[in-house]
């Protein structure tokens, strides 16, 4: 049987997953009547919430005696460690593109990374029955992309497509409105080459990707580089350097054959399998037979730029909603992260019962943190850090390419608040439909906490992509929030009463009836400085009436509700967010007012 493999590359909500799914049924890996979920590939809870891809999944159809090996890829730049990986495994690239947004910045970096190591794409311009699609102005903006990104004029040469994942249908001309996804099955067939790899060889496999089975352990995935692999045999996994990690045995063989993995008893040169039988071996090691000494080398991953402190659950709360609160717990969960996932990194801190978590932005290590807290385990959170590093020219911080969707009307306000953001406005244009395209470079540190003020004042229409661009010189100071916090200056439970005449003084977090503990963040204040307040206080009552009868009911706002992110972005340098499975609360690091006041002070002479 002939063989291909495919990774499918495009920016985040562009319609990779739903393509995927329309290419099972097509194929015939789902039976008539066998219930699928939609985008079947987004397979953990979080991916299913949220609508992203979050991992890179292999998967596989049969298309006329042909076995097509196809890779999902995250759309979103947090998790551009799992493309840059994955991009090993395969021999071709579909770069999936939207009719009407066009190439936007996650699309140039997957598809730079994709070029720079020889891959060929096909590209697909995807949701053509669009009604404000433009497919022409789409294709040469992929043009005009390929050869920024210094493309060869055989990647030059690409096949393209035009497409309705949705629909179910492709074709070569762009007034395609029907038919079926034959022609891409064809396109691949034909442009995507076949793997090159040695079936007489020694076996070499280089591991991917790491996950974790119920029954058979540990799991890693990749692609056969040279020989053959048999159930049973001996193996090893060696390092960079070539040293042995572990020996063992192939317990398990694995091959994809739709969504499901089917063991099989061998496997050979250029097949993508997922082994089992080591329980030591991890992401960038090779997978060899016994003689070889010679490792294969991964690819170089961008380094992580920003970091968070996790430390452990310290507040008067601690331990009443999560069975998961040590300190060892959290390194163990931490550490078997980081050893799937290559984009983070993992150091103990200075500080007692704390560990630096360093990755590539605020929604990966925000995942990472939804994910734990959903596993039982309770934790504080630091403010969101860019990492430093020393330049020619001293001081660098990484900066970003930031593309904003904006109604016209509100640009001026986003130009504004990004040059307070020290970021720099380097392409403004016209992008239909009454919206304008502002494209800026500015320092990632600027831009932490900005995503919700971008969505109150563009009314929630506007849209913002951002993308690491480089590490440039160290802008100096960035103003952060302007508003000061209201703090609970005692622990108790909230009352109507208290929370009445607080309404006045700010934006409430909390409601009636909820517990709250001394240093506790309880709402954001109108002023810039911080208040501590009583919202426990309740009402003195005596035997006499009330001159004036009955009193007025108390109706109060609903509390504003932050979420993970937001709380994350929120919070200033000593200010922590206290996550639980049940409770998300924001709260002060030092609890203790004239803890604060002595901090305060000493970070002011220091």
């Amino acid at each position: 049987m002939s063989l291909r493999n495919v990774a499918i590359i495009a920016h985040v909500d562009h319609g990779k997953t739903t393509l995927v799914d329309q290419l099972f049924r097509q194929s015939g890996t789902f039976r008539d009547n066998q219930r699928v979920e939609e985008r079947a590939m987004d397979s953990n809870d979080l991916e299913k919430e949220r609508g992203i891809t979050i991992l890179a999944k292999c998967t596989s159809v049969e298309w006329q005696g042909t076995h097509i090996n196809i890779v999902d890829t995250p759309g979103h730049a947090d998790f551009g460690a799992e493309v840059e990986r994955i991009l090993s495994m395969v021999d071709g690239v579909i770069l999936l593109v939207d009719a009407a947004e066009g190439p936007m910045p996650q699309t140039k970096f997957v598809t730079g990374k994709a070029l720079a190591l020889g891959l060929k794409p096909i590209v697909v311009v995807n949701k053509i029955d669009r009604p404000d699609g433009r497919p022409s102005e789409v294709l040469d903006e992929v043009f005009e992309l390929f050869l920024s990104l210094e493309a060869n004029d055989e990647q030059l040469d690409f096949p393209t497509l035009y497409a309705s994942g949705r629909g179910g249908f492709a074709g070569l001309t762009q007034d395609v409105r029907e038919g079926d996804l034959n022609p891409l099955f064809e396109t691949i067939v034909k442009h995507v080459p076949a793997p090159e790899a040695d079936p007489d060889g020694p076996f070499k496999m280089l591991a991917t990707l790491l996950d974790r089975d119920n029954f058979v352990g540990r799991v890693l995935t990749g692609r056969i580089a040279s020989g053959k692999l048999t159930l049973n045999m001996p193996i090893k996994a060696i390092d960079d350097e070539g040293n042995i990690v572990e020996e063992g045995r192939a317990t398990k063989i694995m091959a994809f054959r739709g969504l499901e993995r089917v063991p099989v008893d061998q496997a050979g040169a250029g097949d993508i399998v997922a082994i089992a039988g080591l329980t030591k071996a991890t992401v960038s090691n090779s997978i060899v037979e016994p003689a070889v000494t010679e490792p294969l080398h991964a690819a170089k991953i961008d380094p992580p730029t920003l970091a968070m402190t996790f430390t452990v659950n310290d507040s008067p709360m601690a331990g009443r909603e999560g069975s998961k609160v040590t300190s060892r717990m959290i390194r163990d969960r931490l550490e078997r992260e980081a050893e799937g996932n290559v984009s983070i990194k993992i150091t103990e801190s200075a500080e007692k019962d704390a560990f630096e978590v360093a990755g590539r932005g605020e929604l990966q290590l925000g995942v990472l943190i939804e994910t734990m807290r959903r596993e039982g385990f309770e934790l504080t959170i630091s403010r969101p850090r860019v990492l430093f590093k020393d330049g020619p020219n001293g001081r660098e911080e990484p900066y970003e390419q930031v593309v904003i969707d904006v109604d016209e009307e509100h640009s001026g306000t986003v130009v504004e608040k990004m040059a307070q953001r020290k970021a720099e406005l380097t392409d403004m244009r016209p992008s239909g439909g009454g919206k304008t395209r502002i494209t800026f470079s500015g320092p990632s540190r600027g831009l932490i906490g900005y995503h919700g003020e971008f969505l109150s004042d563009t009314r929630g229409t506007g849209l913002m992509n951002r993308m690491f661009e480089r590490y440039g010189p160290y802008k100096g100071k960035i103003e952060g929030r302007q508003n000061g916090v209201l703090i609970s200056n005692g622990s108790g439970e909230t009352v109507t009463y208290a929370l009445g005449p607080l309404e006045a003084r700010g934006v409430l977090m909390v409601g009636p009836q909820e517990p709250v503990y001394e240093g506790m963040i309880i709402g954001e204040n109108a002023k810039p400085e911080d208040l501590d307040v009583n919202p426990m206080k309740s009402k003195q009552l005596t035997n006499f009436r009330a001159s004036g009868g009955k009193d007025d009911a108390i109706r109060l706002t609903p509390p504003k509700r932050l979420t993970l992110e937001q709380a994350i972005a929120y919070i200033q340098d000593d200010e922590l967010v206290e996550v639980t499975p049940k409770s998300i609360r924001l709260r002060k690091r030092h609890l203790d007012p004239h803890e604060r006041k002595k901090a305060s002070r000493s970070a002011a002479t220091g």
